[in-house]
């Protein structure tokens, strides 16, 4: 068989049905599809991909395992890097990590690894019933705050290494995130939990509803006999647009639209929390939380769905393919538009009271392109007399979010920089002796296995601490 130059297409559901269920749209391999697409590999000596990828999985070998059927072999190498595989090859933008260093796609379309990585993780936990050995342990103790991806990774590699570790999580659902960010169609929940299971069984202690700064202060950790403590906490503070209008009824930052939907399953007939459904609803922003919000707002029965973005389509920071599936699904893109104002209708029971009210329309001005701000992206330039109104019945925002400064307000000697994260050196140690940081608490809202990166690079880095003390 010849050079296959194109990746095999991965089977969804058709948009027609899709948009009626919160079931997953990407399909996943099968086997035959998985031993074509792995026979593209050119097990290149140098193994760009490698590079490319924060965790550092062995790419190439894992995919040599699968050329050869041993697909646990595979899952074997992937788990030496990863505490969550089956995570990283649904959500992992990898189109702009290791698959651009694929040698393949110097001249041709680059190997498929996410959906290989996914195709072994996911036929392992439907088929393997062995549950993983609890180390032995070391007879050190470890806190990590906050369960997401890069808590849960920090916590995985301490465990391999025979720590005891409690992560302490203030949602009442582990996950971060992974169970409250990400929805169902794209990552379902029982592989989260399946996920985190697996720490469970390394011996991770999984403690819930408890709020690092509140419930515990951070130094009563270490009176607790934790040797070191590592942040993971994420950055669950959303960013508003200082508009009129933000205080209506209708209006959500993404955050909480998704939460309710995702961890609180307000998409049901009889939430426990509610969210508004139908309408016509325009979500703010360009990256795949906005992704996000919008599909999971046409699967809430919206009439019709507005990405509105100040740039053009060709800066859409989100991933190529969540674009896709958005379009196909009927989400209209709203390019170069900049929201100045959220209309609404006065609250009948107290007129006047605009705060509230309810979303009636957006008011938006017209941009164009000029020249290359910080970023390296043209700066949107406002375009004088173009303010028209798009009628809409809930405004969803979603142009970024911060790390929640309760941790730093309750923590003496906490180095944050002037956007709230917390200070770092390469290892991930902060300023203070024996406390570690990563992830979104450290760069802003950022990728999942970037921050899982931040976890293992803690994680080894806190090792070699206690190892010294």
């Amino acid at each position: 068989m010849g050079i296959i130059e194109k990746k095999f297409e991965m089977p969804v559901q058709s948009p027609g049905e899709r948009i009626h269920n919160f079931g997953e749209v990407a399909l996943g391999y099968d086997e035959e599809t998985a031993l074509l697409e792995a026979g593209r590999c050119l097990n290149c000596k140098n193994r760009p991909c490698v590079s490319g990828c924060p965790v550092n999985v062995d790419i190439p070998g894992f995919i040599q395992k699968i050329r050869s059927k041993d697909f646990e072999g595979a899952y074997e190498v992937i788990s030496r890097s990863s505490s969550l595989p089956a995570v990283c090859g649904r959500v992992c933008p990898q189109e702009t990590q290791c698959e651009c260093k694929c040698t393949m796609g110097i001249k041709y379309e680059p190997v498929s690894i996410g959906r290989l990585e996914r195709f072994v993780a996911d036929l392992h936990n439907n088929s393997c019933a062995v549950k993983a050995d609890t180390p032995v342990r070391n007879g050190h103790k470890i806190a990590v705050v906050g369960s997401g991806p890069s808590g849960l990774t920090c916590a995985g590699d301490l465990a391999k290494k025979g720590y005891s570790v409690t992560i302490y999580e203030a949602l009442h659902k582990a996950g971060g995130v992974l169970v409250y960010g990400i929805p169902e169609f794209r990552l379902p929940k029982k592989i989260v939990e399946r996920e985190i299971e697996g720490l469970r069984e390394l011996g991770v202690d999984i403690q819930t509803n408890v709020i690092i700064g509140r419930t515990l202060l951070l130094e009563e950790l270490f009176d607790m006999g934790f040797e070191a403590v590592y942040i993971g906490s994420g950055a669950g503070l959303p960013r508003f647009m200082n508009i009129p209008g933000e205080g209506l009824n209708g209006v959500y930052s993404a955050n909480e639209f998704l939460t309710r939907s995702n961890l609180m399953k307000a998409y049901l007939d009889y939430p426990v929390t509610p969210i508004m459904k139908g309408g016509r609803v325009a979500v703010v922003g360009g990256g795949n939380v906005a992704m996000d919000a919008a599909r999971t707002a046409l699967r809430l029965g919206a009439e019709r769905v507005y990405i509105i973005y100040r740039r053009s389509m060709e800066e859409l920071p989100a991933r190529r393919e969540e674009v896709e599936h958005a379009k196909e699904e009927g989400v209209e893109f709203m390019e170069l538009c900049d929201p100045v104002e959220i209309t609404g209708y006065e609250n009948r029971e107290d007129p006047g009271d605009q705060r509230n009210g309810f979303v009636r329309g957006i008011k938006c001005r017209r941009m164009e392109l000029g020249k290359e701000d910080e970023s390296g992206r043209k700066k949107p330039v406002p375009i004088p007399d173009s303010e028209f109104v798009t009628d809409v019945t809930a405004v969803v925002i979603a142009i970024g979010t911060s790390p929640n400064p309760l941790i730093k307000s309750t923590t003496e000697g906490l180095i944050v920089n002037e956007k709230g994260g917390i200070v770092v050196n390469a290892a991930g140690k902060t300023s203070l002796n024996g406390v570690y940081a990563g992830g979104d608490v450290v760069t802003g809202a950022a990728t999942v296995i970037s921050a899982m990166g931040a976890g293992k690079t803690a994680a080894k880095a806190i090792d070699e601490w206690v190892g010294r003390q």
